[in-house]
């Protein structure tokens, strides 16, 4: 039972135990990525074909492995001190991370239906938004990812080569930060705190890792704010599909719009230098006349879903959900809840995941 005594207390030990287990899980993910990280440069020179897909394939397959594992380890070391502020009945939080995969036959058309709202509705207007108002952001983009040899596919001048690593590789991306982001911080983050706390703890996580290509040196032959285009851009995206998730239980939709969302966005970069205004006669314009038919054919859902969410975020600045009903007391958590995410993504840095 949460100590209601003392507010500030509860609020702190709360996060504190989440902390806690987020640092042996992110060890577990890092002890299991040592695979590709060491061992694939033994059989793979860096520069080959293959090494980006399997590389980025190995991290996927860790990450799916490595939560539930350590999961099951963090439910053991700190299963005294977790049955006094766990928030959600913590019944075995392994399984609850597997369950996020799981697809239906009776669910999989919804699951489909709202992976194809989110890429045509959220993903797809908002990247040709920032590429249409800010197009050297594209130049920056292909710079800043160039500079990591993995992503040597985004310079191939053959297209059946580019098409099929930028397929694996980004199907992996999504995996991975799907289910890192969404499916361990945000619904992990649930079971201990107020749901919107994990939500804005996550996407405030997941935005710093855009940001962090601040600090790349080639980001100084650019404008200082590009890096913060990045960081606004995925916080909101974050924010949405964490309500999402922790509603719906399912990671499928937001793995799906990521990754095709992902293998579009890369058809622009790998077609720089061309003028973006040609990119998006053929590529943007037709996806966004798409955009325009499924928001009108399902505006009442994505109306509703709009409402449920708009609610919940509301709820984040209401006194009525904090202990003492005080503005103090929102304050205070919203800092508590960036500084999490903050420390969540030096521990990301600091241990190379």
């Amino acid at each position: 039972m949460r100590d209601t005594n003392n507010p500030l207390k509860a609020m702190i030990k709360q996060r504190f135990l989440f902390f806690v287990e987020v640092i042996l899980v992110f060890i577990g993910i890092f002890l299991f990525s040592l695979i590709p990280r060491l061992l694939l440069p033994t059989f793979l020179d860096t520069s080959s074909f293959f090494y980006g897909p399997l590389y980025f394939l190995l991290r996927a397959i860790a990450i799916i492995l490595a939560i539930p594992l350590f999961l099951l380890v963090t439910n053991f070391v700190i299963e005294s001190q977790k049955r006094e502020i766990i928030i959600q009945e913590d019944t075995n939080p392994s399984k609850e991370q597997l369950k996020l995969y799981k697809i239906t036959r009776k669910n999989f058309k919804y699951q489909l239906l709202y992976g194809i709202l989110f890429l045509f509705l959220l993903f797809i207007p908002l990247d040709f938004l920032i590429y249409f108002l800010i197009p050297e952001m594209i130049d920056y983009s292909v710079n800043a990812l160039t500079s990591n040899p993995i992503n040597a596919y985004l310079n191939y001048i053959d297209y059946s080569s580019f098409l099929i690593s930028v397929i694996i590789i980004q199907i992996c991306v999504s995996i991975y930060e799907e289910t890192l982001t969404r499916g361990f911080i945000t619904k992990r983050g649930n079971d201990y705190i107020f749901k919107v706390s994990a939500v804005i703890t996550s996407s405030f996580y997941f935005g710093l890792g855009h940001f962090a290509y601040f600090f790349d040196p080639i980001s100084i032959n650019y404008p200082f704010w590009f890096p913060f285009i990045w960081f606004l851009q995925t916080f909101i995206v974050g924010i949405i599909l964490s309500l999402f998730v922790l509603r719906k239980k399912w990671l499928f939709p937001v793995i799906f719009a990521h990754a095709l969302n992902n293998i579009i966005s890369a058809h622009t970069l790998w077609n720089y230098p061309n003028d973006f205004i040609s990119i998006a006669l053929y590529l943007y314009f037709p996806l966004l006349i798409i955009s325009l038919l499924l928001g009108v054919w399902q505006f009442r859902r994505i109306k509703d879903a709009i409402s449920i969410g708009l609610k919940d975020l509301r709820s984040y600045f209401s006194t009525k959900t904090v202990e003492n009903k005080s503005k103090g007391a929102i304050v205070l958590r919203i800092l508590i809840d960036l500084m999490i995410g903050i420390l969540i993504f030096g521990l990301a840095i600091f241990i190379a995941i």
